[in-house]
């Protein structure tokens, strides 16, 4: 079986139990995710074969994160154990109209100085079916940006599809370079973009007026891109929500169903579900299933504690055909 890529940080979590806050808990719950990593996560538990691209500090916590990968059915003959820390991040779920709220403790990680220069890449990808990196990896450091780079020049070269979630995110892009000096080339190099208006505005460094604009511009711009996705969420509160999604070609749009999201469990990585979905739709069904089922994964994470969709291929298409929810006996 070829594998799935897929490339990125993966970091420590530590959240206070239940809803409490930062200001009232004396315990961390323990967790490991980064979005990435989510991505392959789901896609094994569906039966792919996956490998994750990342490093770790060499000591003990580095070793837990990258068993943990082993865990979750990621192969880990990519990781490589370098000097530096391992990124971490606390999260603060929210509840009603309390927002959740994150905060980032990840410079200078390992992950942050590995570019990736001491593996053959063009010889790695000749077992591979996708890759799949996202915005974060080239935004953390000009190391990390030439490792994504590196990667899909290699995935280019044999004609490897290739996804890419922009997921644009200001506060990453601090070693002096901006996402407009980075992000095209490695766009152009991409053949399904998950993004919005504000993505490709900052990607792009342009004022899209609306997401129409910037559709239309990149796929005129980037010749080998085949499809361009995106969620659209209506927030009532932290815990209830509206999704729907979009998938569009150059000269279709295929759009999911709506699902009221409410109450939500934990809304962290159902991004990263909605992109499992849809590389595993892309692989195995046609355009509108694959919208379908990408949204349906999405939906279904909002259920799950954790960074990860743990979640069968046969649970994601009851969600999708309106048939979940029943007690299984």
């Amino acid at each position: 079986m070829k594998k799935i890529i897929t490339l990125g940080e993966v970091m420590l979590r530590l959240s206070p139990p239940g809803n409490s806050r930062f200001a009232q808990t004396d315990e961390f719950h323990v967790e490991f995710g980064g979005s990435e990593a989510n991505v392959g996560a789901a896609l094994a538990y569906w039966g792919k074969a996956v490998s994750h691209i990342t490093a770790f500090p060499d000591h003990e916590l580095g070793k837990r994160a990258d068993a943990q990968l082993r865990q979750n059915g990621i192969s880990t003959e990519f990781v490589k154990f370098i000097p530096g820390r391992l990124g971490v991040y606390f999260l603060e779920n929210g509840a009603l109209q309390r927002s959740s709220k994150i905060i980032y403790d990840r410079f200078d990680s390992s992950f942050s100085m590995y570019d990736g220069n001491d593996t053959d890449w063009d010889e790695a990808m000749r077992s591979v079916s996708w890759v799949h990196w996202s915005g974060i990896s080239p935004a953390i450091s000009q190391q990390s940006a030439d490792l994504t780079k590196r990667i899909l020049k290699a995935a280019r070269g044999q004609n490897i599809p290739v996804s890419g979630d922009l997921n644009y995110r200001s506060n990453l892009w601090q070693y002096g370079k901006k996402a407009h000096e980075i992000m095209p080339e490695l766009m152009e190099l991409t053949t399904v973009m998950i993004a919005g208006a504000r993505d490709f505005s900052q990607c792009l460094n342009k004022d899209f007026d609306n997401f129409e604009v910037a559709k239309t511009y990149a796929f005129e711009t980037f010749k080998d891109l085949k499809y361009i996705s995106k969620t659209n969420r209506i927030t009532r509160s932290a815990t209830d929500n509206t999704m729907s999604g979009e998938l569009y070609s150059k000269n279709e749009v295929f759009s999911s169903q709506s699902y009221d999201v409410n109450p939500i469990i934990d809304r962290v990585g159902t991004g990263d579900a909605y992109a499992a979905g849809l590389i595993y739709g892309l692989q195995h069904l046609e355009p509108q299933e694959a919208i379908e089922f990408a949204l349906a994964s999405g939906v279904l994470k909002h259920s799950v504690p954790g960074d990860i969709l743990l979640s069968s291929k046969e649970e994601v298409e009851e969600v999708a055909a309106g048939t979940s929810g029943k007690i299984k006996r």
